[in-house]
């Protein structure tokens, strides 16, 4: 039966793998796989926007991916690979800047949170977020991307930001990916410190 177009998602490898995690996401990942081509990604990039040390990251990237294989990630259909393994995202996340207005990044509220969290390491990577994030997507051409309604933001910046480049260089290459959703299958997890939701770094 042919597939109903590419999803693509990534996970920052910021700590080990949690309930939360899989109930929320990586149940999904593996479901989706029947139905799309699937491409998933260990965001290991954008975990050094928040880390305060790397000496944990390599493990648990590793971690990450025997986890989501262990899950049910099935890697003879499904792409799995390391963000930082593959040179030419960094590459389009250069070219997508250029498109960039400053501006739009600053003012996120997802920035704003981050610089609250972390005021002393407020670096360039964490106003670049949603550039790195759009050249994650578009680099693969995804038509869907199942992503929380913190990333809602971010995804319609990754369209503006397709649909700049696209007009630049006067070509098609980038779809407008659209958010996928997961409908009552999503649930979230309240985090174990009575923070909204479980997370790894807390």
């Amino acid at each position: 039966m042919p597939k109903k177009g590419r999803v693509f998602s990534g996970a920052r490898p910021t700590g080990r793998q949690h309930l939360g995690n899989y109930l929320g996401a990586i149940q999904n990942y593996v479901a989706l796989q029947d139905d799309y081509d699937c491409v998933y990604c260990i965001v290991d990039v954008h975990a050094l926007t928040t880390v305060e040390t790397t000496q944990e990251l390599r493990q648990n990237t590793f971690e990450m991916a025997v986890d989501w294989l262990a899950a049910g990630i099935r890697p003879e259909e499904t792409i799995l690979f390391v963000q930082s393994h593959v040179p030419e995202v960094m590459e389009l996340h250069t070219y997508l800047s250029m498109v960039t207005a400053l501006g739009k990044l600053t003012d996120l509220p997802t920035f704003k949170e981050k610089v609250a969290q972390q005021p002393h390491n407020v670096n360039y990577g964490l106003v670049g977020y949603p550039v790195l994030m759009a050249a994650d997507i578009l680099i693969h051409r995804a038509a869907k991307v199942p992503v929380g309604k913190d990333q809602e933001q971010h995804l319609e910046m990754t369209r503006t930001f397709g649909n700049r480049f696209n007009r630049m260089y006067k070509t098609e290459l980038f779809p407008e990916p659209v958010a996928f959703n997961f409908g009552e299958q999503l649930v979230k997890i309240p985090g174990l410190d009575g923070s909204g939701k479980m997370g790894k770094s807390e």
